[in-house]
C-alpha cells in the first residue's frame, strides 16, 4: 500500500518514514510539508494512505482532505490530542500522538483494508466504494459514495444527502456529475443526481416522465421520491433495463 507522509516537520517525517521501513505491507512513496505540496503529490503519485499532520502553516490537515475529490485512507498524526474526537467524526483510521509508539502505529496499519492485486485505485472517476470527505461549517465526515442516496443542486452549491445528515458543499451539480460512475449515478433532472442503489420502485408520471421511490423515508415516514423528467426518461429505462 502507497503511503504518503504529510507533516512540517522534517524530523517527524523522517523518524516515521524509519519506523515504517519494518512494515512491509506499506510503502512510503513521498513526503509533504504542508498542504499545497500535499496536494499536488496526491495527484501525482496516487497513495492509498496519508499520515497526516492536523495543525500546519497555512492551510491544516482537514482543509486539506476537503480539497480533495478523492480522499485516500487517512491516519491522522499528530502532537496534540485536541483533534482526536473530530477525527474519529470523519471515520479517519487511526489518530496517532507523538512521539509515535512503534505498536500503537502497528495497530493502525493492521486496520488498513485488505486490497487485491488487481484493485487499482483511478481518480479519474469516483467509484461507489470510494471515500469523499465533506466538511460543512466545524462538522466533517467521511463518506462512502454507495452511501450517498442523493446530491440535490442548490444554486452553486450540492446538498449531499446520507443517512441523515445533508451537508451543503461548494460545488456545482455539473460538475459533480463528471467525476461520477454513470452507471451508479443518474442525473434525474436539472434538480438532482440518484445513486441507482437507493432505486425501490419507479412508477410512470406526468408528460412521459417517471417517478423514481427511494428506501430512504422522508420525515412522514414515506418513501423519498425523485422525479425523472421526459427528457431522462427514456435514459433512464434503458439503462435499467436487460
Amino acid at each position: 500500500m502507497k503511503a504518503l507522509i504529510i507533516d512540517d516537520e522534517r524530523l517527524a517525517r523522517k523518524e516515521l518514514a524509519t519506523l515504517l521501513a519494518g512494515h512491509g505491507g506499506v510503502e512510503v512513496v513521498g513526503e509533504a510539508a504542508n498542504a499545497d505540496e500535499a496536494e499536488t503529490a496526491i495527484l501525482t503519485l496516487r497513495p492509498d494512505l496519508l499520515f497526516l499532520d492536523v495543525n500546519m502553516p497555512g492551510r491544516n490537515g482537514f482543509d486539506l482532505l476537503e480539497a480533495l475529490d478523492h480522499v485516500p485512507h487517512v491516519i491522522f498524526v499528530t502532537a496534540y490530542d485536541e483533534h482526536a474526537l473530530k477525527a474519529f467524526q470523519v471515520n479517519a483510521l487511526d489518530y496517532l500522538m507523538k512521539p509515535i509508539d512503534p505498536d500503537r502505529l502497528a495497530g493502525a496499519i493492521d486496520k488498513l483494508p485488505q486490497r487485491s492485486a488487481t484493485d487499482t485505485p483511478t481518480r479519474d472517476m469516483l467509484r461507489t466504494e470510494d471515500q469523499i470527505f465533506l466538511k460543512d461549517g466545524e462538522k466533517c465526515w467521511f463518506v462512502t459514495l454507495k452511501d450517498v442516496r442523493l446530491f440535490e443542486s442548490e444554486g452553486n452549491y450540492v446538498r449531499v444527502r446520507f443517512e441523515d445528515h445533508k451537508p451543503l458543499v461548494l460545488r456545482s451539480l455539473n460538475n459533480l456529475e463528471k467525476k461520477l460512475d454513470p452507471h451508479a449515478f443518474f442525473r434525474a433532472n436539472r434538480k438532482f443526481i440518484v445513486n441507482l442503489r437507493w432505486v425501490e420502485r419507479i412508477e410512470p408520471w406526468f408528460n412521459g416522465g417517471l417517478m423514481v421511490k427511494l428506501k430512504s423515508k422522508d420525515r412522514n415516514g414515506e418513501p423519498e421520491q425523485v422525479e425523472v423528467s421526459r427528457r431522462q426518461a427514456s435514459r433512464f429505462k434503458e439503462l435499467l433495463s436487460l
